[in-house]
């Protein structure tokens, strides 16, 4: 091969999608690193030998090469992420146009592929979600610990559709497969600092190498990154938002001989953040009809002489007395044995992991002492045990059983309180001085905390088969038995050494408080119950793949599956703390195509998904603004669409890329919706059924560019460049006309200069480089106050990368 060619390769990135996303690559196409790759030279060359070859995947539990996949799937490898600069799950969104992350706070993050995984941000701890995140074959079980930093990735893989087989009953939108770079033979260290803007800076670390011969390696590595705030507290005058996160990792690869291969790993994540500061997004008077909203966010303050904040939630800036902070620990350990029998091979994965989550918030967006406590602490604790034997090679007909198990209790602290402003705020004009007197007196300072305990075992056997009916033709069928069983409960007690001690006061008095605080309008009354629920399921699919030739793959599958039910193990789950399970339908035909010497890679695919007893998040207005929080069943919501990738290296140097996904994603049938916020005086429900679902966009395409040219022997200049654009979506449940999210676009490059060898590779970047303004969420109050959450800002800097 010419040095040329051999650049190429050594720089080459890839984001390859099988049957509808986005596929980014830079120069030559290039494959995942797999268990004998590492990052150095000599996969450089490997690169090169391998020119136009799919990546390989495990998307189906083995490896295979991805266009041979009858799977949808985006595929994003190292060297993608090298060149984007994304390391979390939510930059990387905005690569694969299907997946979209919704994120307030990592508790409260909501993960869709095709519209579905989670009607809402809101995190309830008794409930499941849709789309699985799995980090080296270890399921992660709450969507908070997917929102850490990703270090040393080999790749991830995106999975649209039920995954229910292999991956769990609880996957029934889809999957998040991350893989990391395994211990390497061959010593190698990768160094990596950045600086930019709003005091950005960070460090990456990978280093491995054998300890006895080729027996035994270790990988280290480890990331630090902080940012500023880009939010300011006029409170106090300092910054919110800000990002401060530390990842460690370590492994251990055994191969006692050349059949058995054990891996080890062990790792912790710290993040601490300064969020949310709640921001003002603008005011209303009336209600959605027309009416004049009584006792509105001017009447309020007015009554306090308070200087409303800014109607503008672009200006960044917020206004908060309480603390707010979302911190947060992770870590965990597990072990993979791989032992290949000749036939085939068997597979154990046994991981235990904690999540430990620390907030604090100040809801109610002003510097008046509204609401000062509304939180919840979690210390989730999960085993997992995983076995699998699969057959090797390719025979007449290839396998794969497996076994199943998880434990998982998640301990719940929760605490809510109201300041001395909260009844002058809250009660209308025309309440009795006295009455706001004495409300005042009952809630002032005084705490009622909160105990949940869901706990879940699960249980299941799956199995899998492709039968090579000829060497064209392949039908996969699998099926999955899932037993669970799941209990818990809630208990929500008064703090009596909080507020003012009734015990001081006349007993008439004293009962008449006591009776304030155990109203029901206010949230503070001591309650407790328990919830318990088994199920037994049955997940399944089959799918007929069918090669017209060598590079082209038509396909089509019909899957099967269900979501376990949930426990309203929360303070509004008390009239239904067992909400039934999902049960999906799904039908999928797709194209998987390469040509032109796999310079062309064209991918296409079609879906039906239907899911029954949708499971939801809901947030009901009790009174005021105080709200209660459960699950709830929708009978039927459906999405269908069509989403398709092209990608095209018209020579070493080029490569563009296209990819786009329409989808129309609705609820069938819901009409007991709880009532927007905005249409409170209009009853307390409404009927949603056939519209749109909330947190996914109709239209959403990526566009990508990357292009490189040799300036000398040893040099070479390089750029990368990808844009997003989401069309507009509503992120709240009720569907609220105030929780529309205008569409969007952003726009990220890097220019950059890299050594022949791979060695050095300096950059400057941008991300958002047009400095969009865009919302994250946006959201009404019943009293004319609306709030959003705001993307990032434009950021640059710029990364040096050092290899040995």
């Amino acid at each position: 091969m010419n040095s040329a060619r051999l650049r190429a390769a050594r720089g080459a990135i890839v984001l390859h999608s099988t049957t509808a996303a986005l596929a980014l690559v830079a120069a030559t196409p290039a494959f995942a690193d797999t268990a004998a790759e590492t990052a150095d030279v000599a996969a450089a060359e490997a690169a090169d030998a391998a020119y136009g070859e799919p990546i390989l995947v495990t998307a189906r539990r083995r490896e295979e090469k991805s266009q041979d996949v009858p799977v949808a799937i985006s595929v994003v490898d190292a060297g993608t992420l090298d060149r984007t600069g994304n390391f979390t799950i939510n930059q990387i969104q905005q690569l694969v146009p299907s997946l979209q992350v919704t994120s307030t706070n990592p508790r409260n993050s909501n993960i869709n592929i095709r519209g579905l995984g989670a009607n809402s941000a809101i995190a309830v701890d008794g409930l499941e979600y849709g789309v699985g995140f799995y980090v080296d074959g270890v399921y992660f079980a709450r969507p908070g610990q997917s929102q850490f930093d990703l270090v040393d990735l080999a790749q991830v893989e995106v999975l649209r559709g039920p995954q229910g087989t292999l991956f769990g009953k609880n996957t029934t939108a889809g999957a998040l497969n991350v893989t990391t770079r395994l211990p390497s033979f061959d010593p190698d260290l990768t160094v990596e600092g950045t600086l930019g803007n709003y005091d950005y800076h960070q460090i990456r670390l990978s280093a491995s190498a054998p300890i006895v011969d080729d027996k035994v390696a270790f990988r280290i590595s480890v990331a630090d990154t902080h940012r500023g705030g880009f939010l300011l507290n006029l409170t106090n005058l300092t910054k919110a938002q800000d990002y401060d996160n530390f990842t460690a990792r370590g492994q251990l690869l055994i191969k006692p001989n050349t059949d058995v291969s054990i891996r080890l790993i062990g790792d912790y994540s710290k993040q601490t953040l300064h969020s949310n500061l709640t921001l003002i997004d603008g005011y209303f008077t009336t209600f959605a009809n027309g009416a004049p909203i009584a006792n509105n966010i001017f009447d309020r303050a007015t009554r306090f002489n308070y200087t409303l904040p800014t109607t503008n939630a672009f200006a960044r800036v917020g206004d908060a007395d309480s603390p707010y902070q979302a911190n947060m620990e992770s870590y965990g350990v597990s072990g993979e044995l791989n032992w290949d029998f000749g036939k085939a091979t068997l597979t154990s994965i046994t991981a235990y992991r904690w999540w430990d989550w620390y907030p604090a918030n100040d809801i109610d967006g002003t510097s008046l002492a509204i609401n000062t406590l509304a939180q919840q602490q979690n210390f989730q604790r999960q085993f997992t045990q995983e076995l699998r034997l699969a057959s090797n090679g390719r025979n007449t007909v290839d396998y794969q059983v497996g076994l199943f198990y998880l434990y998982q209790i998640i301990r719940g602290y929760g605490r809510t309180g109201y300041g001395k402003d909260f009844a002058a705020w809250n009660l209308p004009p025309t309440t009795p001085a006295a009455t706001i007197a004495a409300v005042s007196q009952a809630l002032t300072g005084f705490e009622a905390d909160s105990y949940s305990d869901p706990r879940t075992k699960s249980y299941a056997a799956f199995g899998q088969a492709d039968w090579h009916i000829t060497d064209t033709l392949t039908l996969t069928a699998g099926l999955r038995f899932t037993h669970e069983d799941k209990e818990g409960s809630f208990t929500r007690f008064q703090v009596p050494t909080s507020g003012l001690n009734l015990s001081t006061l006349p007993a008439a008095q004293a009962a008449a408080l006591q009776a304030i605080r155990d109203s029901a309008a206010y949230q503070l009354g001591n309650l407790t119950f328990s919830a318990k629920t088994k199920s037994d399921a049955l997940s399944g699919l089959i799918t007929l793949g069918y090669k017209i030739t060598p590079d082209v793959l038509l396909y089509g599958s019909y899957s099967h599956g269900s979501k376990s039910g949930g426990l309203n193990v929360t303070a509004g789950g008390a009239a239904r703390p067992v909400v039934d399970p999902e049960k999906v339908d799904s039908f999928e035909i797709g194209l998987k195509s390469q040509f032109l010497d796999n310079r062309v890679t064209f991918n296409l695919a079609a879906f039906l998904t239907e899911i029954r007893d949708y499971q939801t998040t809901v947030s009901e207005l009790i009174t005021g603004t105080v709200y209660t929080q459960y699950i709830d069943n929708i009978p039927k919501v459906r999405s269908k669409g069509i989403e398709a990738d092209l990608a095209y290296a018209p020579t070493d140097w080029l490569r563009f890329t296209a990819s786009g996904a329409y989808t129309d994603a609705k609820f069938v049938s819901f009409a007991n919706s709880p009532q927007a916020p905005d249409k409170s005086n209009q009853g307390g429900i409404q009927d949603l059924s056939g519209q749109r679902l909330p947190g996914v966009s109709k239209f959403a395409y990526s566009l990508g560019l990357d292009a490189s040219q040799p300036l000398t022997e040893n040099f070479e200049a390089y750029v990368h460049a990808d844009y997003l654009h989401r069309s507009s979506f509503n992120s709240t449940a009720t569907l609220s006309q105030y929780g529309v999210i205008p569409a969007y676009g952003l726009l990220n490059g890097r220019i950059g200069l890299r050594t022949a060898d791979g060695k050095y590779d300096f950059a400057f970047w941008a991300r958002n480089l047009t400095n969009e303004d865009y919302y994250i969420t946006r959201a009404p109050g019943t009293f004319g106050l609306l709030t959003g959450s705001v993307g990032e800002p434009r950021t640059v800097g710029a990364t040096l990368r050092v290899k040995y």
